[in-house]
């Protein structure tokens, strides 16, 4: 008896809670100074600089040594290249909105017979190419200080769709979106790929690209039979596993160092709606500990964690198929430690009620509660529980919610034994230097031969069967972070990496100097000197990684 009259107050404390503070209330920003942050506030501006180390800021412009012979020469081949600033002005930074360069010109790719024509004229006179699909890269690795900027776009044609082989051929330029809108119109589906779906395939296949389900079928990049590429030194090349098989090696993960893609051969499959189950949890570890479990049954077509905070952590879990969500709910549903809803918002009710200092903490959650779930099931994707299509759900609810000025996603990826003290002493940092914030990890099944694609990669050499990773992402909440403050926040979750020996899924442009102290003298010099026999001049995404 005497516990039910404490349930029915918690109830009533948080009912009380909630209603004295109006939706005004509950939209007010957080302040810069708000939570435990250990660091002075900057009380200059925006983006002065207050004597926080950096580990790299914007490489050194290219000064355009023998640009005008160049442009003449790429022009005689019928290239066209546009140089006014209202061409090259666009391309000045990516998604991240921290690295900021100018491209002296900007070359719209059409055809890999151009690309060809150019890379040969940028060996010759050693005039840098920066290569950029969706330019959703945050750490300027899509960002051209300087020389050639090769917009991809231009390549975004399906050219054929195997019905019964279950594969697609397309141009590299594409953006996900609209290859999933062209297989649609058959009854198909890509199999993995970014949850951001403006990001374009070319690129994704150079990086990784992680889906909710690439626990079960991978990364993006393992669903590539076969590429066309163009070398640094201008050759055009087919690969896959059987044909030039090191090329496709260095291709696959390998950052836009060893070629540019131009056309892909992808693995898809039929086309299905999902169904989407959630499960709360109060703390980190036991929520992981489940995703890691649900991995290894292969029960799930879908898993994930996304957190508010470290206060409300979501294991999502989702299927399509009703035969195998069936076997979950019979066998593998009981055995997680995650609330329902219902449960859930009593066990918060009780947390805060008694917690009087941390209610602004309570009112975030709940707005953003009241804001991100409605989007993540929206009414018009939605028939009979069903998501009909997680293309435009999962892209729409990244730019809504997670989209910003600066979009700063510092990461992780790790093996399975490290993931849960990653995925910790990270949450402790983003605790430190920001009120407001969000955890997102996932799974990767790996290829059983994955060493000989992953060794200088975002996938960890040590991770067997699957790699993890886990993006840390501050909440801004209307409040201005200095770039200093950004990047020091960011080194502190990259320190982490190298302390454990850990990989990094963002894996270059202003971040590189960690890709040596992580993975060694060793391997980054074996890969240097295969850039350096492949790439003479050293001019194709050159601020990428060496």
């Amino acid at each position: 008896m005497y516990r039910f009259l404490e349930l029915i107050r918690e109830i009533l404390i948080q009912y009380i809670l909630i209603t004295l503070f109006s939706e005004n209330a509950l939209n007010l920003p957080v302040s810069d100074t708000a939570g435990e942050s250990s660091l002075p506030t900057d009380p200059v501006a925006a983006d002065a600089l207050i004597g926080i180390p950096r580990q790299q800021t914007n490489p050194s412009r290219w000064q355009g040594e023998q640009w005008p012979e160049f442009v003449q020469s790429i022009k005689q081949q019928g290239v066209e290249i546009r140089e006014q600033r209202a061409d090259t002005g666009i391309y000045v930074t990516d998604a991240g909105g921290l690295a900021y360069g100018m491209p002296h010109g900007v070359v719209v790719a059409r055809s890999a017979e151009q690309i060809a024509s150019l890379m040969k004229a940028a060996q010759q006179f050693a005039v840098p190419v920066t290569v950029r699909g969706g330019g959703l890269t945050t750490e300027g690795e899509s960002v051209a200080f300087g020389g050639v900027l090769l917009d991809m776009t231009g390549l975004s044609h399906v050219l054929h769709v195997d019905k019964t082989g279950l594969t697609v051929r397309t141009q590299a330029g594409i953006f996900w979106h609209h290859l999933a809108e062209v297989l649609r119109r058959d009854g198909l589906d890509y199999l993995s790929a970014p949850l951001n779906l403006t990001a374009s395939v070319g690129g994704t296949l150079g990086v990784g690209g992680i889906d909710v389900n690439s626990s079960k079928h991978g990364c993006s990049a393992d669903q590539a039979i076969s590429l066309q590429v163009v070398t640094p030194t201008g050759e055009t090349i087919e690969c896959s596993d059987e044909e030039n098989s090191e090329l496709f090696e260095r291709i696959i993960l390998g950052y836009g160092q060893f070629g540019i893609i131009t056309e892909a051969t992808l693995r898809i499959r039929h086309y299905t709606p999902l169904r989407m189950h959630y499960f709360y949890y109060a703390s980190l570890k036991p929520c992981i500990e489940d995703l890691l479990m649900l991995d290894v049954s292969q029960t799930c077509d879908y898993t994930g964690i996304l957190t508010m905070m470290d206060a409300a952590i979501t294991l999502l879990v989702a299927f399509d198929s009703d035969e195998r969500e069936a076997v979950f709910l019979a066998q593998m549903e009981p055995e997680l430690r995650g609330y329902g809803e219902l449960m859930f918002a009593l066990h918060l009710a009780a947390k805060f009620s008694w917690r009087p200092w941390k209610w602004k903490e309570a009112l975030f959650l709940l707005r953003r509660k009241r804001e991100l779930f409605p989007d993540l099931q929206p009414d018009f994707h939605m028939q009979d529980g069903k998501m009909l299509d997680r293309t435009v759900v999962f892209s729409r609810a990244v730019w809504k919610h997670w989209g910003d000025r600066h979009m700063v996603i510092p990461d992780l990826a790790t093996n399975r034994d490290k993931f849960i003290e990653v995925v910790e002493r990270g949450n402790a940092v983003c605790r430190k230097y920001f009120p407001c914030y969000t955890l997102y990890c996932v799974g990767i099944r790996l290829r059983d031969e994955h060493k000989a694609h992953y060794e200088l990669s975002s996938i960890p050499a040590d991770a067997e069967g699957w790699a993890y990773g886990c993006e840390f992402e501050p909440m801004y909440e209307g409040v201005e972070y200095s770039r200093d403050r950004l990047q020091s926040f960011k080194n502190e979750i990259y320190d982490i990496g190298v302390e454990l020996e850990t990989s990094y899924y963002r894996f270059g442009g202003m971040m590189k100097g960690y890709i040596r102290r992580a993975l060694g003298d060793d391997v980054v010099e074996k890969h240097l000197r295969l850039k350096q026999e492949a790439d003479p001049a050293m001019v194709l995404n050159r601020d990428v990684i060496f």
